[in-house]
């Protein structure tokens, strides 16, 4: 069996460098090389230089500054040879089919019996790879299509040869999946194998479809947007991030590489305004703008786009598309509408659409799989099959009937009826075959949305459920907006902790969302506050100190299972739980600062509680105040799980899991062995430094005040969490209880809702998403 425990990556420029920082990520030793540049004082320099950059760079390609460690820097002259202890190496060089090959012999002549090669190439095909190498490398060697970054995008495409091993596929796959957090998704040796295939396609078409037809920019991305599940970015703010200079590599290399009667060969036609804005030095993000950019002249900072007509930038507007209101969240209506919008919406999406269905049994074997690169690889909410189905098969049919287009042989079977359907709980997907085929999940992999499919919920309202996952296993989800917390939510906790007492072994808290939780929602605290509603927020305050302490004390273990953000009270809810088993990428953090407030449910109880048992600090009863003091008053966020752990928002017996598909079977594992012998926590005690403390902290925040780095309300919101974080009159010799922390939490979080400052800064972030600093 071919296990993989080390690995190397040859390549220090951008990719390759941050495939290295992923594998370190995973805590496996990675060897990172490169030429020897000339004149360096160091040999490594190339290597070495990729990780001081990672080190700096933002969004950070480590979760943990201590996984550089696990990367080694090395160069290709000497150290070549010690590839013979690599069992995983990784080929990140320039698309350049004789530097490639040229390396392949090196490293065949030094690596060891068995272990896998693979390259990182998007543009060549692994048969070309491999023309004139020998057939014990052609075993061993496959191509590894990761994403950038590639410690955020899920996506990895895996294209194997009849000559590759089924073990070193399954070796790379299993490592891909379970140690580096990837979706692996099976593509086959056709030019840009799947996502880059339907993506630059469906990009392309988009930016000649709306420079033809004179569509802004600006509308141009609205249109082919949310509306239909794609990123904000739209399609020019993408064509921005990736870089417009690559589309010319990009669009010459499929053209080269398909036949001429592709599809896309129609939507490769010229583009003047593309080659312009090159010419003059707007290569994206990277440079100094593309299609949009920020024009800084005479000291104003202002967001402009290109007119694709013109070539002039003027200042960025948002049009208000009736077509988009009228349509609402019916990508039908939108393509259906009589307007400019809508036949540009159509002109884009039905041709894309058409396409993805073509590359069935070309690029992928299952329907499903293409839709996985596409929710992956390019951040689309549903693949392409998914948004047939709800657009109506027919009704795509229909269209391409219409404009005399073929209609593919699989959109052609799904006419009548659907690409994905439910049958006896199971989601099947439609195969070439005209016969549906079960959509197969790899093995320990559990999700809720299939737990759906098979039953109804123990509970429901309108802001959360309950579910039964198996083996005496209950797991709570959030589902009201941005999985905010509010009173329903509360209530139908409650209930379910009573639920779960009587009839199952333990509980584990876990959505599906983009999110964990946001937090308190603040769309209802801003109501009841214009209502003058302060009364009913204390109640909710003190239900969900009420509930959350329920939480902690209950007589069967609760395991919090997050992905995403989890931030006020989303993190408190955590901090209430026996264990959290984290998705990797967790983002966890108390913020209410930011909205003029402090932790009201618990949270500042449970910080002090943690730094006083746990964290290494000096005793005494101020240590541990001044630590949760600083983390909470500057509303810190924790930018990965592995970081939470520093912060003590997650503990050192806290487990993390690197592929958010396996989140909830390993909270589910991990909730079965609390059950084993499971003892509910006991009340807790804390002295603490009182007054004094607190006089202490107060300081501290006026000499941040008078260096302009805290505003006046900073200042009264950091003297009332002052007060509760120092136990407030109490006495240093005084012993307090959780009931008497709790209480102070109450005193003060309603004291600061009481101020106009607070209530301003709840009302900015509704309205602009930014804390205020007033």
């Amino acid at each position: 069996m071919t296990t993989i425990e080390t690995a190397a990556v040859i390549g220090a420029g951008v990719m390759g460098a941050t495939i290295a920082a992923q594998i370190a990520n995973s805590g496996t030793k990675v060897l990172l090389l490169d030429i020897v540049p000339k004149d360096a004082k160091s040999r490594n320099a190339l290597a070495e230089g990729a990780i001081q950059r990672m080190l700096k760079a933002s969004p950070a390609p480590f979760m943990h500054n201590k996984a550089a460690r696990l990367i080694e820097a090395g160069n290709l002259e000497d150290d070549l040879e010690r590839l013979a202890d690599v069992d995983w190496i990784v080929e990140a060089v320039i698309e350049r089919l004789d530097i490639k090959q040229d390396l392949y012999r090196r490293i065949d002549g030094v690596r060891k019996t068995g272990s896998i090669v693979s390259s990182n190439t998007s543009t060549i095909p692994l048969a070309t790879l491999l023309e004139g190498l020998p057939e014990g490398f052609s075993n061993d060697f496959l191509i590894t299509h990761f994403f950038n970054p590639p410690r955020y995008m899920r996506l990895l495409e895996v294209v194997s040869s009849g000559a590759t091993r089924a073990e070193a596929v399954k070796a790379v796959s299993e490592f891909a999946d379970r140690r580096l957090g990837k979706t692996v998704v099976t593509a086959k040796d056709t030019p840009s194998f799947i996502a880059n295939r339907l993506g630059v396609f469906w990009l392309q078409t988009a930016a000649i479809e709306a420079a033809e037809r004179g569509i802004a920019v600006e509308a141009a991305d609205q249109v082919i947007g949310r509306p239909f599940g794609f990123p904000k970015t739209g399609v020019f703010g993408l064509l921005d991030l990736v870089g417009l200079d690559l589309m010319p590599h990009i669009n010459a290399s499929l053209s080269k590489a398909l036949p001429e009667d592709d599809p896309y060969q129609n939507s490769n036609r010229d583009f003047p305004i593309l080659k312009q804005l090159i010419a003059e030095g707007y290569t994206g993000r990277k440079g100094k703008g593309g299609f949009y950019r920020v024009n800084r002249e005479g000291g104003q900072t202002q967001k402009e786009a290109v007119d694709l007509r013109t070539g002039k930038f003027s200042p960025v507007t948002k049009p208000k598309l009736a077509a988009i209101t009228e349509a609402g969240s019916s990508p039908r209506a939108l393509l259906e509408h009589d307007s400019e919008a809508g036949r540009y919406a159509a002109a884009v999406m039905v041709p894309t659409l058409s396409y993805a269905a073509r590359l069935v049994g070309d690029a992928a074997d299952t329907i499903a799989d293409i839709d996985e690169a596409m929710r992956l690889g390019y951040s689309w909410q549903q693949g392409p099959f998914e948004l047939i189905d709800a657009i109506g098969p027919a009704w795509l049919a229909e269209r391409l009937e219409a404009a005399n287009e073929p209609v593919p042989p699989i959109l052609q079977a799904a006419r009548n009826a659907s690409f994905y359907k439910t049958e006896g709980g199971e989601l099947k997907q439609l195969g070439l075959d005209g016969a549906y085929h079960p959509v197969v999940r790899p093995e320990g992999v559990l999700l809720l949305s299939d737990v759906k499919r098979s039953g109804s919920p123990l509970l429901a309202n309108e802001s959360a459920r309950l579910w039964d996952v198996g083996d005496g296993i209950a797991c709570f989800e959030f589902t009201s907006k941005a999985n905010s917390i509010d009173d329903k939510l509360l209530m139908l906790l409650d209930e379910a902790l009573s639920l779960v007492e009587a009839n199952y072994t333990a509980l584990v808290i876990h959505n599906e969302g983009t999110n964990f939780s946001v937090g308190a929602n603040l769309g209802l605290v801003a109501e009841a506050l214009k209502s003058g509603g302060h009364e009913e927020i204390g109640k909710i305050t003190a239900l969900g100190q009420q509930i959350f302490g329920r939480l902690r004390t209950a007589p069967f273990p609760v395991v919090g299972a997050p992905s995403g953000m989890a931030v006020g009270g989303g993190c408190e809810i955590l901090l209430h739980c026996d264990a959290v088993q984290a998705h990797a990428e967790t983002y966890i953090g108390l913020v209410e600062a930011g909205v003029g407030l402090i932790p009201g449910w618990g949270g500042c109880a449970e910080m002090l509680h943690r730094w006083q048992t746990i964290g290494r600090l000096p005793k005494g009863p101020m240590p541990a105040s001044a630590r949760a003091f600083e983390l909470i008053s500057v509303a810190t966020v924790a930018k990965s799980a592995a970081e939470a752990k520093d912060h003590l928002f997650l503990r050192p017996h806290d487990r993390i899991t690197m592929n958010k598909d396996r989140l909830l079977a390993d909270a589910k594992e991990r909730a079965l062995e609390l059950a084993k012998d499971y003892t509910p926590p006991k009340g807790r005690e804390y002295r603490l430094a009182g007054p004094s403390g607190r006089a202490a902290l107060d300081l501290a925040v006026q000499q941040v005040r008078h260096q302009g780095k805290a505003t006046p309300h900073d200042v009264v919101v950091s003297g009332k969490l002052a007060e509760v974080l120092t136990g407030g009159d109490a006495d240093p010799l005084d012993t307090l209880t959780d009931d008497m922390i709790l209480e102070l939490e109450r005193e003060c979080f309603a004291d600061l809702l009481r101020t106009s400052a607070t209530v301003e800064r709840i009302e900015a972030m509704m309205k602009t998403g930014k804390p205020l600093r007033n």
